[in-house]
């Protein structure tokens, strides 16, 4: 078992430099205590995300840290330039000496793409063809390899590839998950999954993706990662967590629904209530004494089949100091158990 972390960089009341060093600390702290990885969210216009350019901020985590590996969970591919994007791949990989983790995905968001001038309805089709796209030319040889496309969004032909990424082919991918039915592709390309669902349902994912994976790669074939995501809130005295936690997810949920009340609507393809005492109940916030934590993802990890814990220890208004303290009760009295569990 190896554990994570999830962020969306949602704004909190902080002024943004002190917003950025902040979270910058907080990754230093999640380095140094040993979690694997570190996945952010792409989002614009928005102040569900403070990090619309995930590659400039993941620069930052670059330096400021040695083992943890990150990346964007997910790049929206279809508002990017293919070829400024495996530019910035390859160089993100190269200057972490390949830690990076490639998170693709086509965005949530109609009204985010919409901004930019890319069609909603177009959004699954170039999301496929950017990601062909990105991953041929993360194979292309260099020096000397050389691009050639043909597609219904982009035409390329000979242009030089003098970029590499450390890992080859290429970044292992990674890419969020809520419906079991999207399991035999991402098993077929060994992605590495997230999702932030419910338990049982996160059962049917992982059943549904292990078997696919095992008639695809067959049985000696390690397993990619299949992360279960929760909102967590870690203090000594219960009743403690959960007036944190409420109050935090309070400032999240409006940030999430911000952009869609301004055009009338309600997010698709997410389902998140109203308030943290809902999240608690459907099993996805987790609020508590070290032990009331430790007992309920016990539970949830057996039943999800997840071998990989992805937690959201920062998010809406939560303070450096609040975050950190759970942060630091989670490796402290929370972890150690989880990894004997793992390993028994």
């Amino acid at each position: 078992m190896e554990f994570g972390i999830f962020d969306h960089l949602d704004r909190n009341d902080r002024p943004l430099t002190a917003f950025y060093e902040e979270r910058l600390r907080l990754v230093e702290l999640y380095d140094r205590l040993g979690f694997w990885g570190y996945h952010i969210a792409e989002h614009h216009a928005t102040p569900l995300g403070m990090a619309p350019s995930p590659s400039v901020f993941l620069s930052a985590v670059a330096q400021r840290t040695r083992r943890l590996r990150f990346g964007p969970l997910v790049y929206i591919l279809p508002l990017y330039h293919p070829l400024r994007l495996v530019e910035e791949i390859c160089m993100l990989d190269q200057m972490s000496g390949g830690r990076l983790l490639l998170g693709v995905g086509r965005g949530i968001s109609p009204y985010e793409v919409a901004y930019y001038g890319v069609e909603p309805g177009e959004t699954q089709a170039r999301y496929i063809e950017t990601l062909d796209l990105v991953l041929a030319a993360l194979r292309s040889p260099t020096p000397g390899g050389a691009l050639t496309f043909e597609g219904e969004f982009h035409r390329f032909k000979d242009v030089p590839i003098e970029l590499a990424p450390v890992q080859k082919p290429h970044p292992p991918l990674w890419y969020g998950v809520i419906n079991p039915d999207a399991t035999p592709r991402l098993a077929q390309h060994r992605v590495n999954i997230v999702s932030h669902v419910a338990a049982p349902i996160m059962g049917t994912i992982t059943r549904r993706y292990v078997a696919e994976f095992r008639a695809a790669h067959g049985a000696a074939a390690p397993l990619p990662k299949m992360g279960l995501g929760r909102h967590i809130v870690i203090a000594e005295r219960s009743v403690d967590a959960l007036a944190i936690a409420r109050r935090a997810y309070a400032r999240w949920f409006e940030s999430f629904t911000v952009l869609w009340k301004k055009h009338s609507a309600k997010p698709v393809s997410a389902s998140y209530p109203e308030d943290f005492d809902q999240l608690r109940q459907m099993g996805t916030g987790i609020a508590g004494s070290p032990a009331e934590v430790r007992e309920t993802l016990r539970r949830q990890l057996a039943e999800s089949g997840a071998n990989y814990m992805v937690c959201r220890f920062a998010f809406g208004d939560l303070s450096f100091d609040e975050a950190r303290r759970s942060l630091e009760l989670f490796v402290d009295q929370v972890m150690p158990a989880m990894e004997a569990k793992a390993a028994e």
